[in-house]
């Protein structure tokens, strides 16, 4: 790699919590929403308050969309003017959130909201990959995933207190304000980790060149392709969980402070990951969590666990293990693929992250719209992806063994 175009002037728990905060952006826009999603359909949309849920998909599509043209631009620019820009998109999104009278513009201020968050998604990436290589790579993205659980715990209780207060558009000013704090940190204390000879030119040949390389890679090809399945998973489960808490096991009230809980335990993954992915390796660990889902999800299914007395409990259960197999599973997924892409590393953080995030976008939003808010729909889409994201790792553990012994 080549030397900083500027001091590094972070320490490296500075520059973990600053990343983190980044990410934590896009867990803080989606989770802090799921309590003010009834109150929202009944204001925006009282004849269609099945609708709701798609305030969440359009952010997450316009991420997607925005995912594949931030990497190549800080490819060509530097990191901190796209992170920046995004900044700028998601604050303007925000706004119009919080002016919104009716659903379609709820859902377009969503889609800027979600486009705008790119920047900081992606970006975020890259610099850390500017800055580490391999394994302790896959350590910092653990640790910034641990540090950044803790924002989906307490988001939905947050929301919930911003909506008692001041009402839903509360969080959208919430939303203002904490883009502007990270945006400001960063301009002032991090440097620009990419180096002016590193930055590769903004063009469509060098762009498609380097989708090229990526989809020819079978490890990378593979890890996105798995990466898609197992954020599947987890999007579908946040479409589905506040409905089926409020309508199956009438807690709705309850749902912020169990979301809680949940995402607290789960957030000890990322730990765990950080202190086991030296020793076992990434593959390892994505294809034993997969494995554990997998069986919890058939036995949910084969005995019923979601109904009777204690229906709710098994529900919580299987939920905590399905966000704690998220923080097994993407922070290693993204350093598998990225790890043979360095030297388009902004790219391939756009590709990465825009195959994995549209391609979940467009699997769970139609299953969650279609079937609706069911135990049994949530855990049967949850396997069947899981049989198919174990069923691929095992080919990539394969692919992998061949370009070893190719390289030998």
């Amino acid at each position: 790699m080549s030397a900083d175009p500027q001091p590094f002037r972070m320490g490296r728990k500075e520059f973990v919590a600053l990343i983190a905060m980044m990410f934590a952006s896009i867990a803080f826009s989606i989770d802090s929403m799921l309590p003010a999603l009834p109150e929202i359909g009944a204001e925006l949309a009282p004849a269609a308050l099945e609708k709701a849920p798609l305030i969440l998909s359009a952010f997450l599509l316009g991420m997607g969309m925005g995912t594949f043209f931030t990497g190549p631009i800080s490819d060509a620019f530097g990191r901190k003017r796209v992170i920046l820009a995004g900044a700028g998109v998601y604050i303007i999104g925000a706004l119009v959130g919080w002016m919104s009278q009716t659903l379609e513009v709820m859902l377009a201020a969503r889609l800027v909201q979600g486009l705008g968050a790119a920047g900081p998604r992606v970006v975020a990436l890259a610099v850390i990959r500017d800055r580490f290589e391999g394994r302790q790579m896959a350590k910092i993205a653990s640790i910034v995933m641990m540090i950044f659980t803790l924002v989906p715990a307490v988001a939905p209780l947050l929301g919930a207190f911003i909506i008692d207060q001041v009402g839903w558009r509360g969080i959208f000013v919430a939303f203002i304000v904490f883009a502007t704090i990270f945006s400001i940190w960063m301009a002032v204390r991090l440097p620009e980790t990419l180096a002016v000879e590193d930055r590769r030119p903004l063009r469509f040949a060098l762009m498609t060149s380097a989708v090229s390389q990526m989809f020819r890679h079978p490890v990378v090809r593979l890890s996105m392709f798995v990466q898609t399945l197992t954020m599947s998973m987890l999007f579908l489960t946040l479409m589905l969980v506040q409905p089926i808490y409020d309508l199956v096991y009438d807690r709705g009230d309850e749902f912020p402070y169990w979301f809680c809980v949940i995402a607290l335990i789960a957030g000890t993954a990322s730990l765990l990951n950080a202190l086991l992915v030296g020793r076992f390796g990434m593959q390892r660990l994505v294809i034993t969590a997969l494995g554990i889902q997998i069986l919890l999800s058939g036995g949910f299914l084969l005995f019923d666990l979601g109904a009777g007395p204690y229906g709710f409990i098994c529900f919580v259960v299987w939920q905590t293990c399905m966000f704690f197999q998220a923080g097994l599973t993407i922070g290693n997924l993204n350093a598998l693929a990225m790890e043979p892409m360095g030297h388009i590393a902004g790219m391939a953080a756009s590709v990465i992250g825009a195959v994995a995030t549209v391609g979940a976008a467009m699997i769970s939003a139609p299953v969650g719209a279609v079937f609706g808010a069911s135990p049994v729909v949530l855990v049967s889409g949850a396997l069947g992806l899981a049989i198919a994201a174990f069923v691929l790792m095992v080919m990539m553990g394969r692919a992998a063994r061949r370009l070893e012994a190719a390289q030998a």
